[in-house]
């Protein structure tokens, strides 16, 4: 009498053989990140955006056309083959001076994102991997900047005249000297989500096995929090920066609309829509083109946030 075989390691094994070899997690990412279309749109149109801000000196050598040059016999002209969009208040065409104000813009945003998440990142490591009284210090300092009224705090610190503050004045006579101040103001109140992230992923990870080796082995702390627990807790960081870009760009823009943002000449999307203000009714593209970018750009980074949140996510599962 022949024993029964058992067949189900067998139909496991087939089943594994059909499915392929194993994905790496780096294919993982980009599978689970593609599945999300809004992210993958508002890839596609950041990408085009930015491209087209690089290319803001060709497309204003194509035209023929000098973006600072003021035409007072062209101003507020409607869209011609000489001007795509037109011109704005000064007679200066209308998209060699969006593309300029989309590389201030979008130089604003991530510059600034990027800071302040060096700055959270740098907080949080130090606060979770030490713990105890440093940590609470730490946290009770990340608390009082996030109580602190940001829009108004903003204003009253752009407000300041920096030449009543010893400064030199090679340095506030610079025609930058509004993007730099804007990109250091923003990134010192605005780092506060990233550390909080970065603190409750140190908390988890210096917990674990190959942190305990790596210290057992007699790596000092600062090899610890760079080589074994950041590249563990980069996942949120990633997505915490993408989504204040947008943010920062926002507020740029309201700090520029109020006047203490970006100064003129510089273009920003900003100070162009101050600009346009009174002018809506007798030129409203002065107004439109300027705020649909604003727009377009901050929901785009917004969905892209979201797609790489789902992406990054190791829970997450291809459906």
């Amino acid at each position: 009498m022949s024993t029964p075989v058992d067949k189900g390691p067998l139909l496991a094994a087939d089943a594994a053989m059909a499915a392929g070899p194993p994905r790496s997690p780096r294919r993982l990412l980009w599978q689970r990140f593609f599945t999300h279309h809004l992210a993958v749109i508002s890839l596609t149109a950041l990408a085009i955006l930015v491209l087209a801000a690089a290319c803001a000196p060709l497309i204003e050598a194509a035209l023929g056309v000098d973006g600072d040059a003021v035409d007072l016999f062209a101003i507020k002209q409607p869209a011609s083959s000489g001007h795509p969009l037109g011109t704005d208040e000064l007679g200066r065409d209308l998209l060699v001076r969006l593309l300029y104000g989309g590389r201030i813009s979008l130089l604003v945003g991530i510059a600034t994102a990027v800071c302040a998440a060096l700055i959270g990142t740098l907080v949080g490591l130090v606060a979770g991997y030490y713990g105890g009284g440093f940590d609470a210090l730490l946290m009770r300092l990340t608390d009082g900047v996030i109580a602190l009224p940001l829009l108004p705090l903003l204003i009253v610190l752009a407000a300041v005249d920096l030449t009543k503050l010893g400064l030199p004045e090679s340095i506030t006579a610079s025609e930058d000297l509004s993007l730099y101040r804007i990109v250091a103001l923003v990134a010192l109140v605005g780092w506060t989500t990233v550390a909080r992230l970065v603190r409750g992923a140190t908390l988890a990870l210096r917990q674990r096995e190959f942190v305990r080796a790596a210290e057992a082995m007699g790596a000092g702390a600062g090899r610890v929090m760079l080589v074994h627990i950041l590249p563990n807790a980069v996942s949120p960081i990633i997505v915490a920066t993408t989504l204040s870009i947008g943010n920062i760009i926002l507020l740029e823009s309201v700090l520029s609309f109020l006047g203490l943002g970006i100064q003129p000449p510089t273009a920003s999307w900003g100070n162009m829509l101050t600009n346009a203000l009174e002018l809506i009714w007798d030129a409203p593209h002065l107004v439109f083109y300027p705020g649909a970018l604003i727009f377009v750009t901050v929901i785009a980074f917004n969905f892209l946030g979201d797609g790489l949140q789902d992406a990054l996510d190791p829970r997450g599962e291809l459906q």
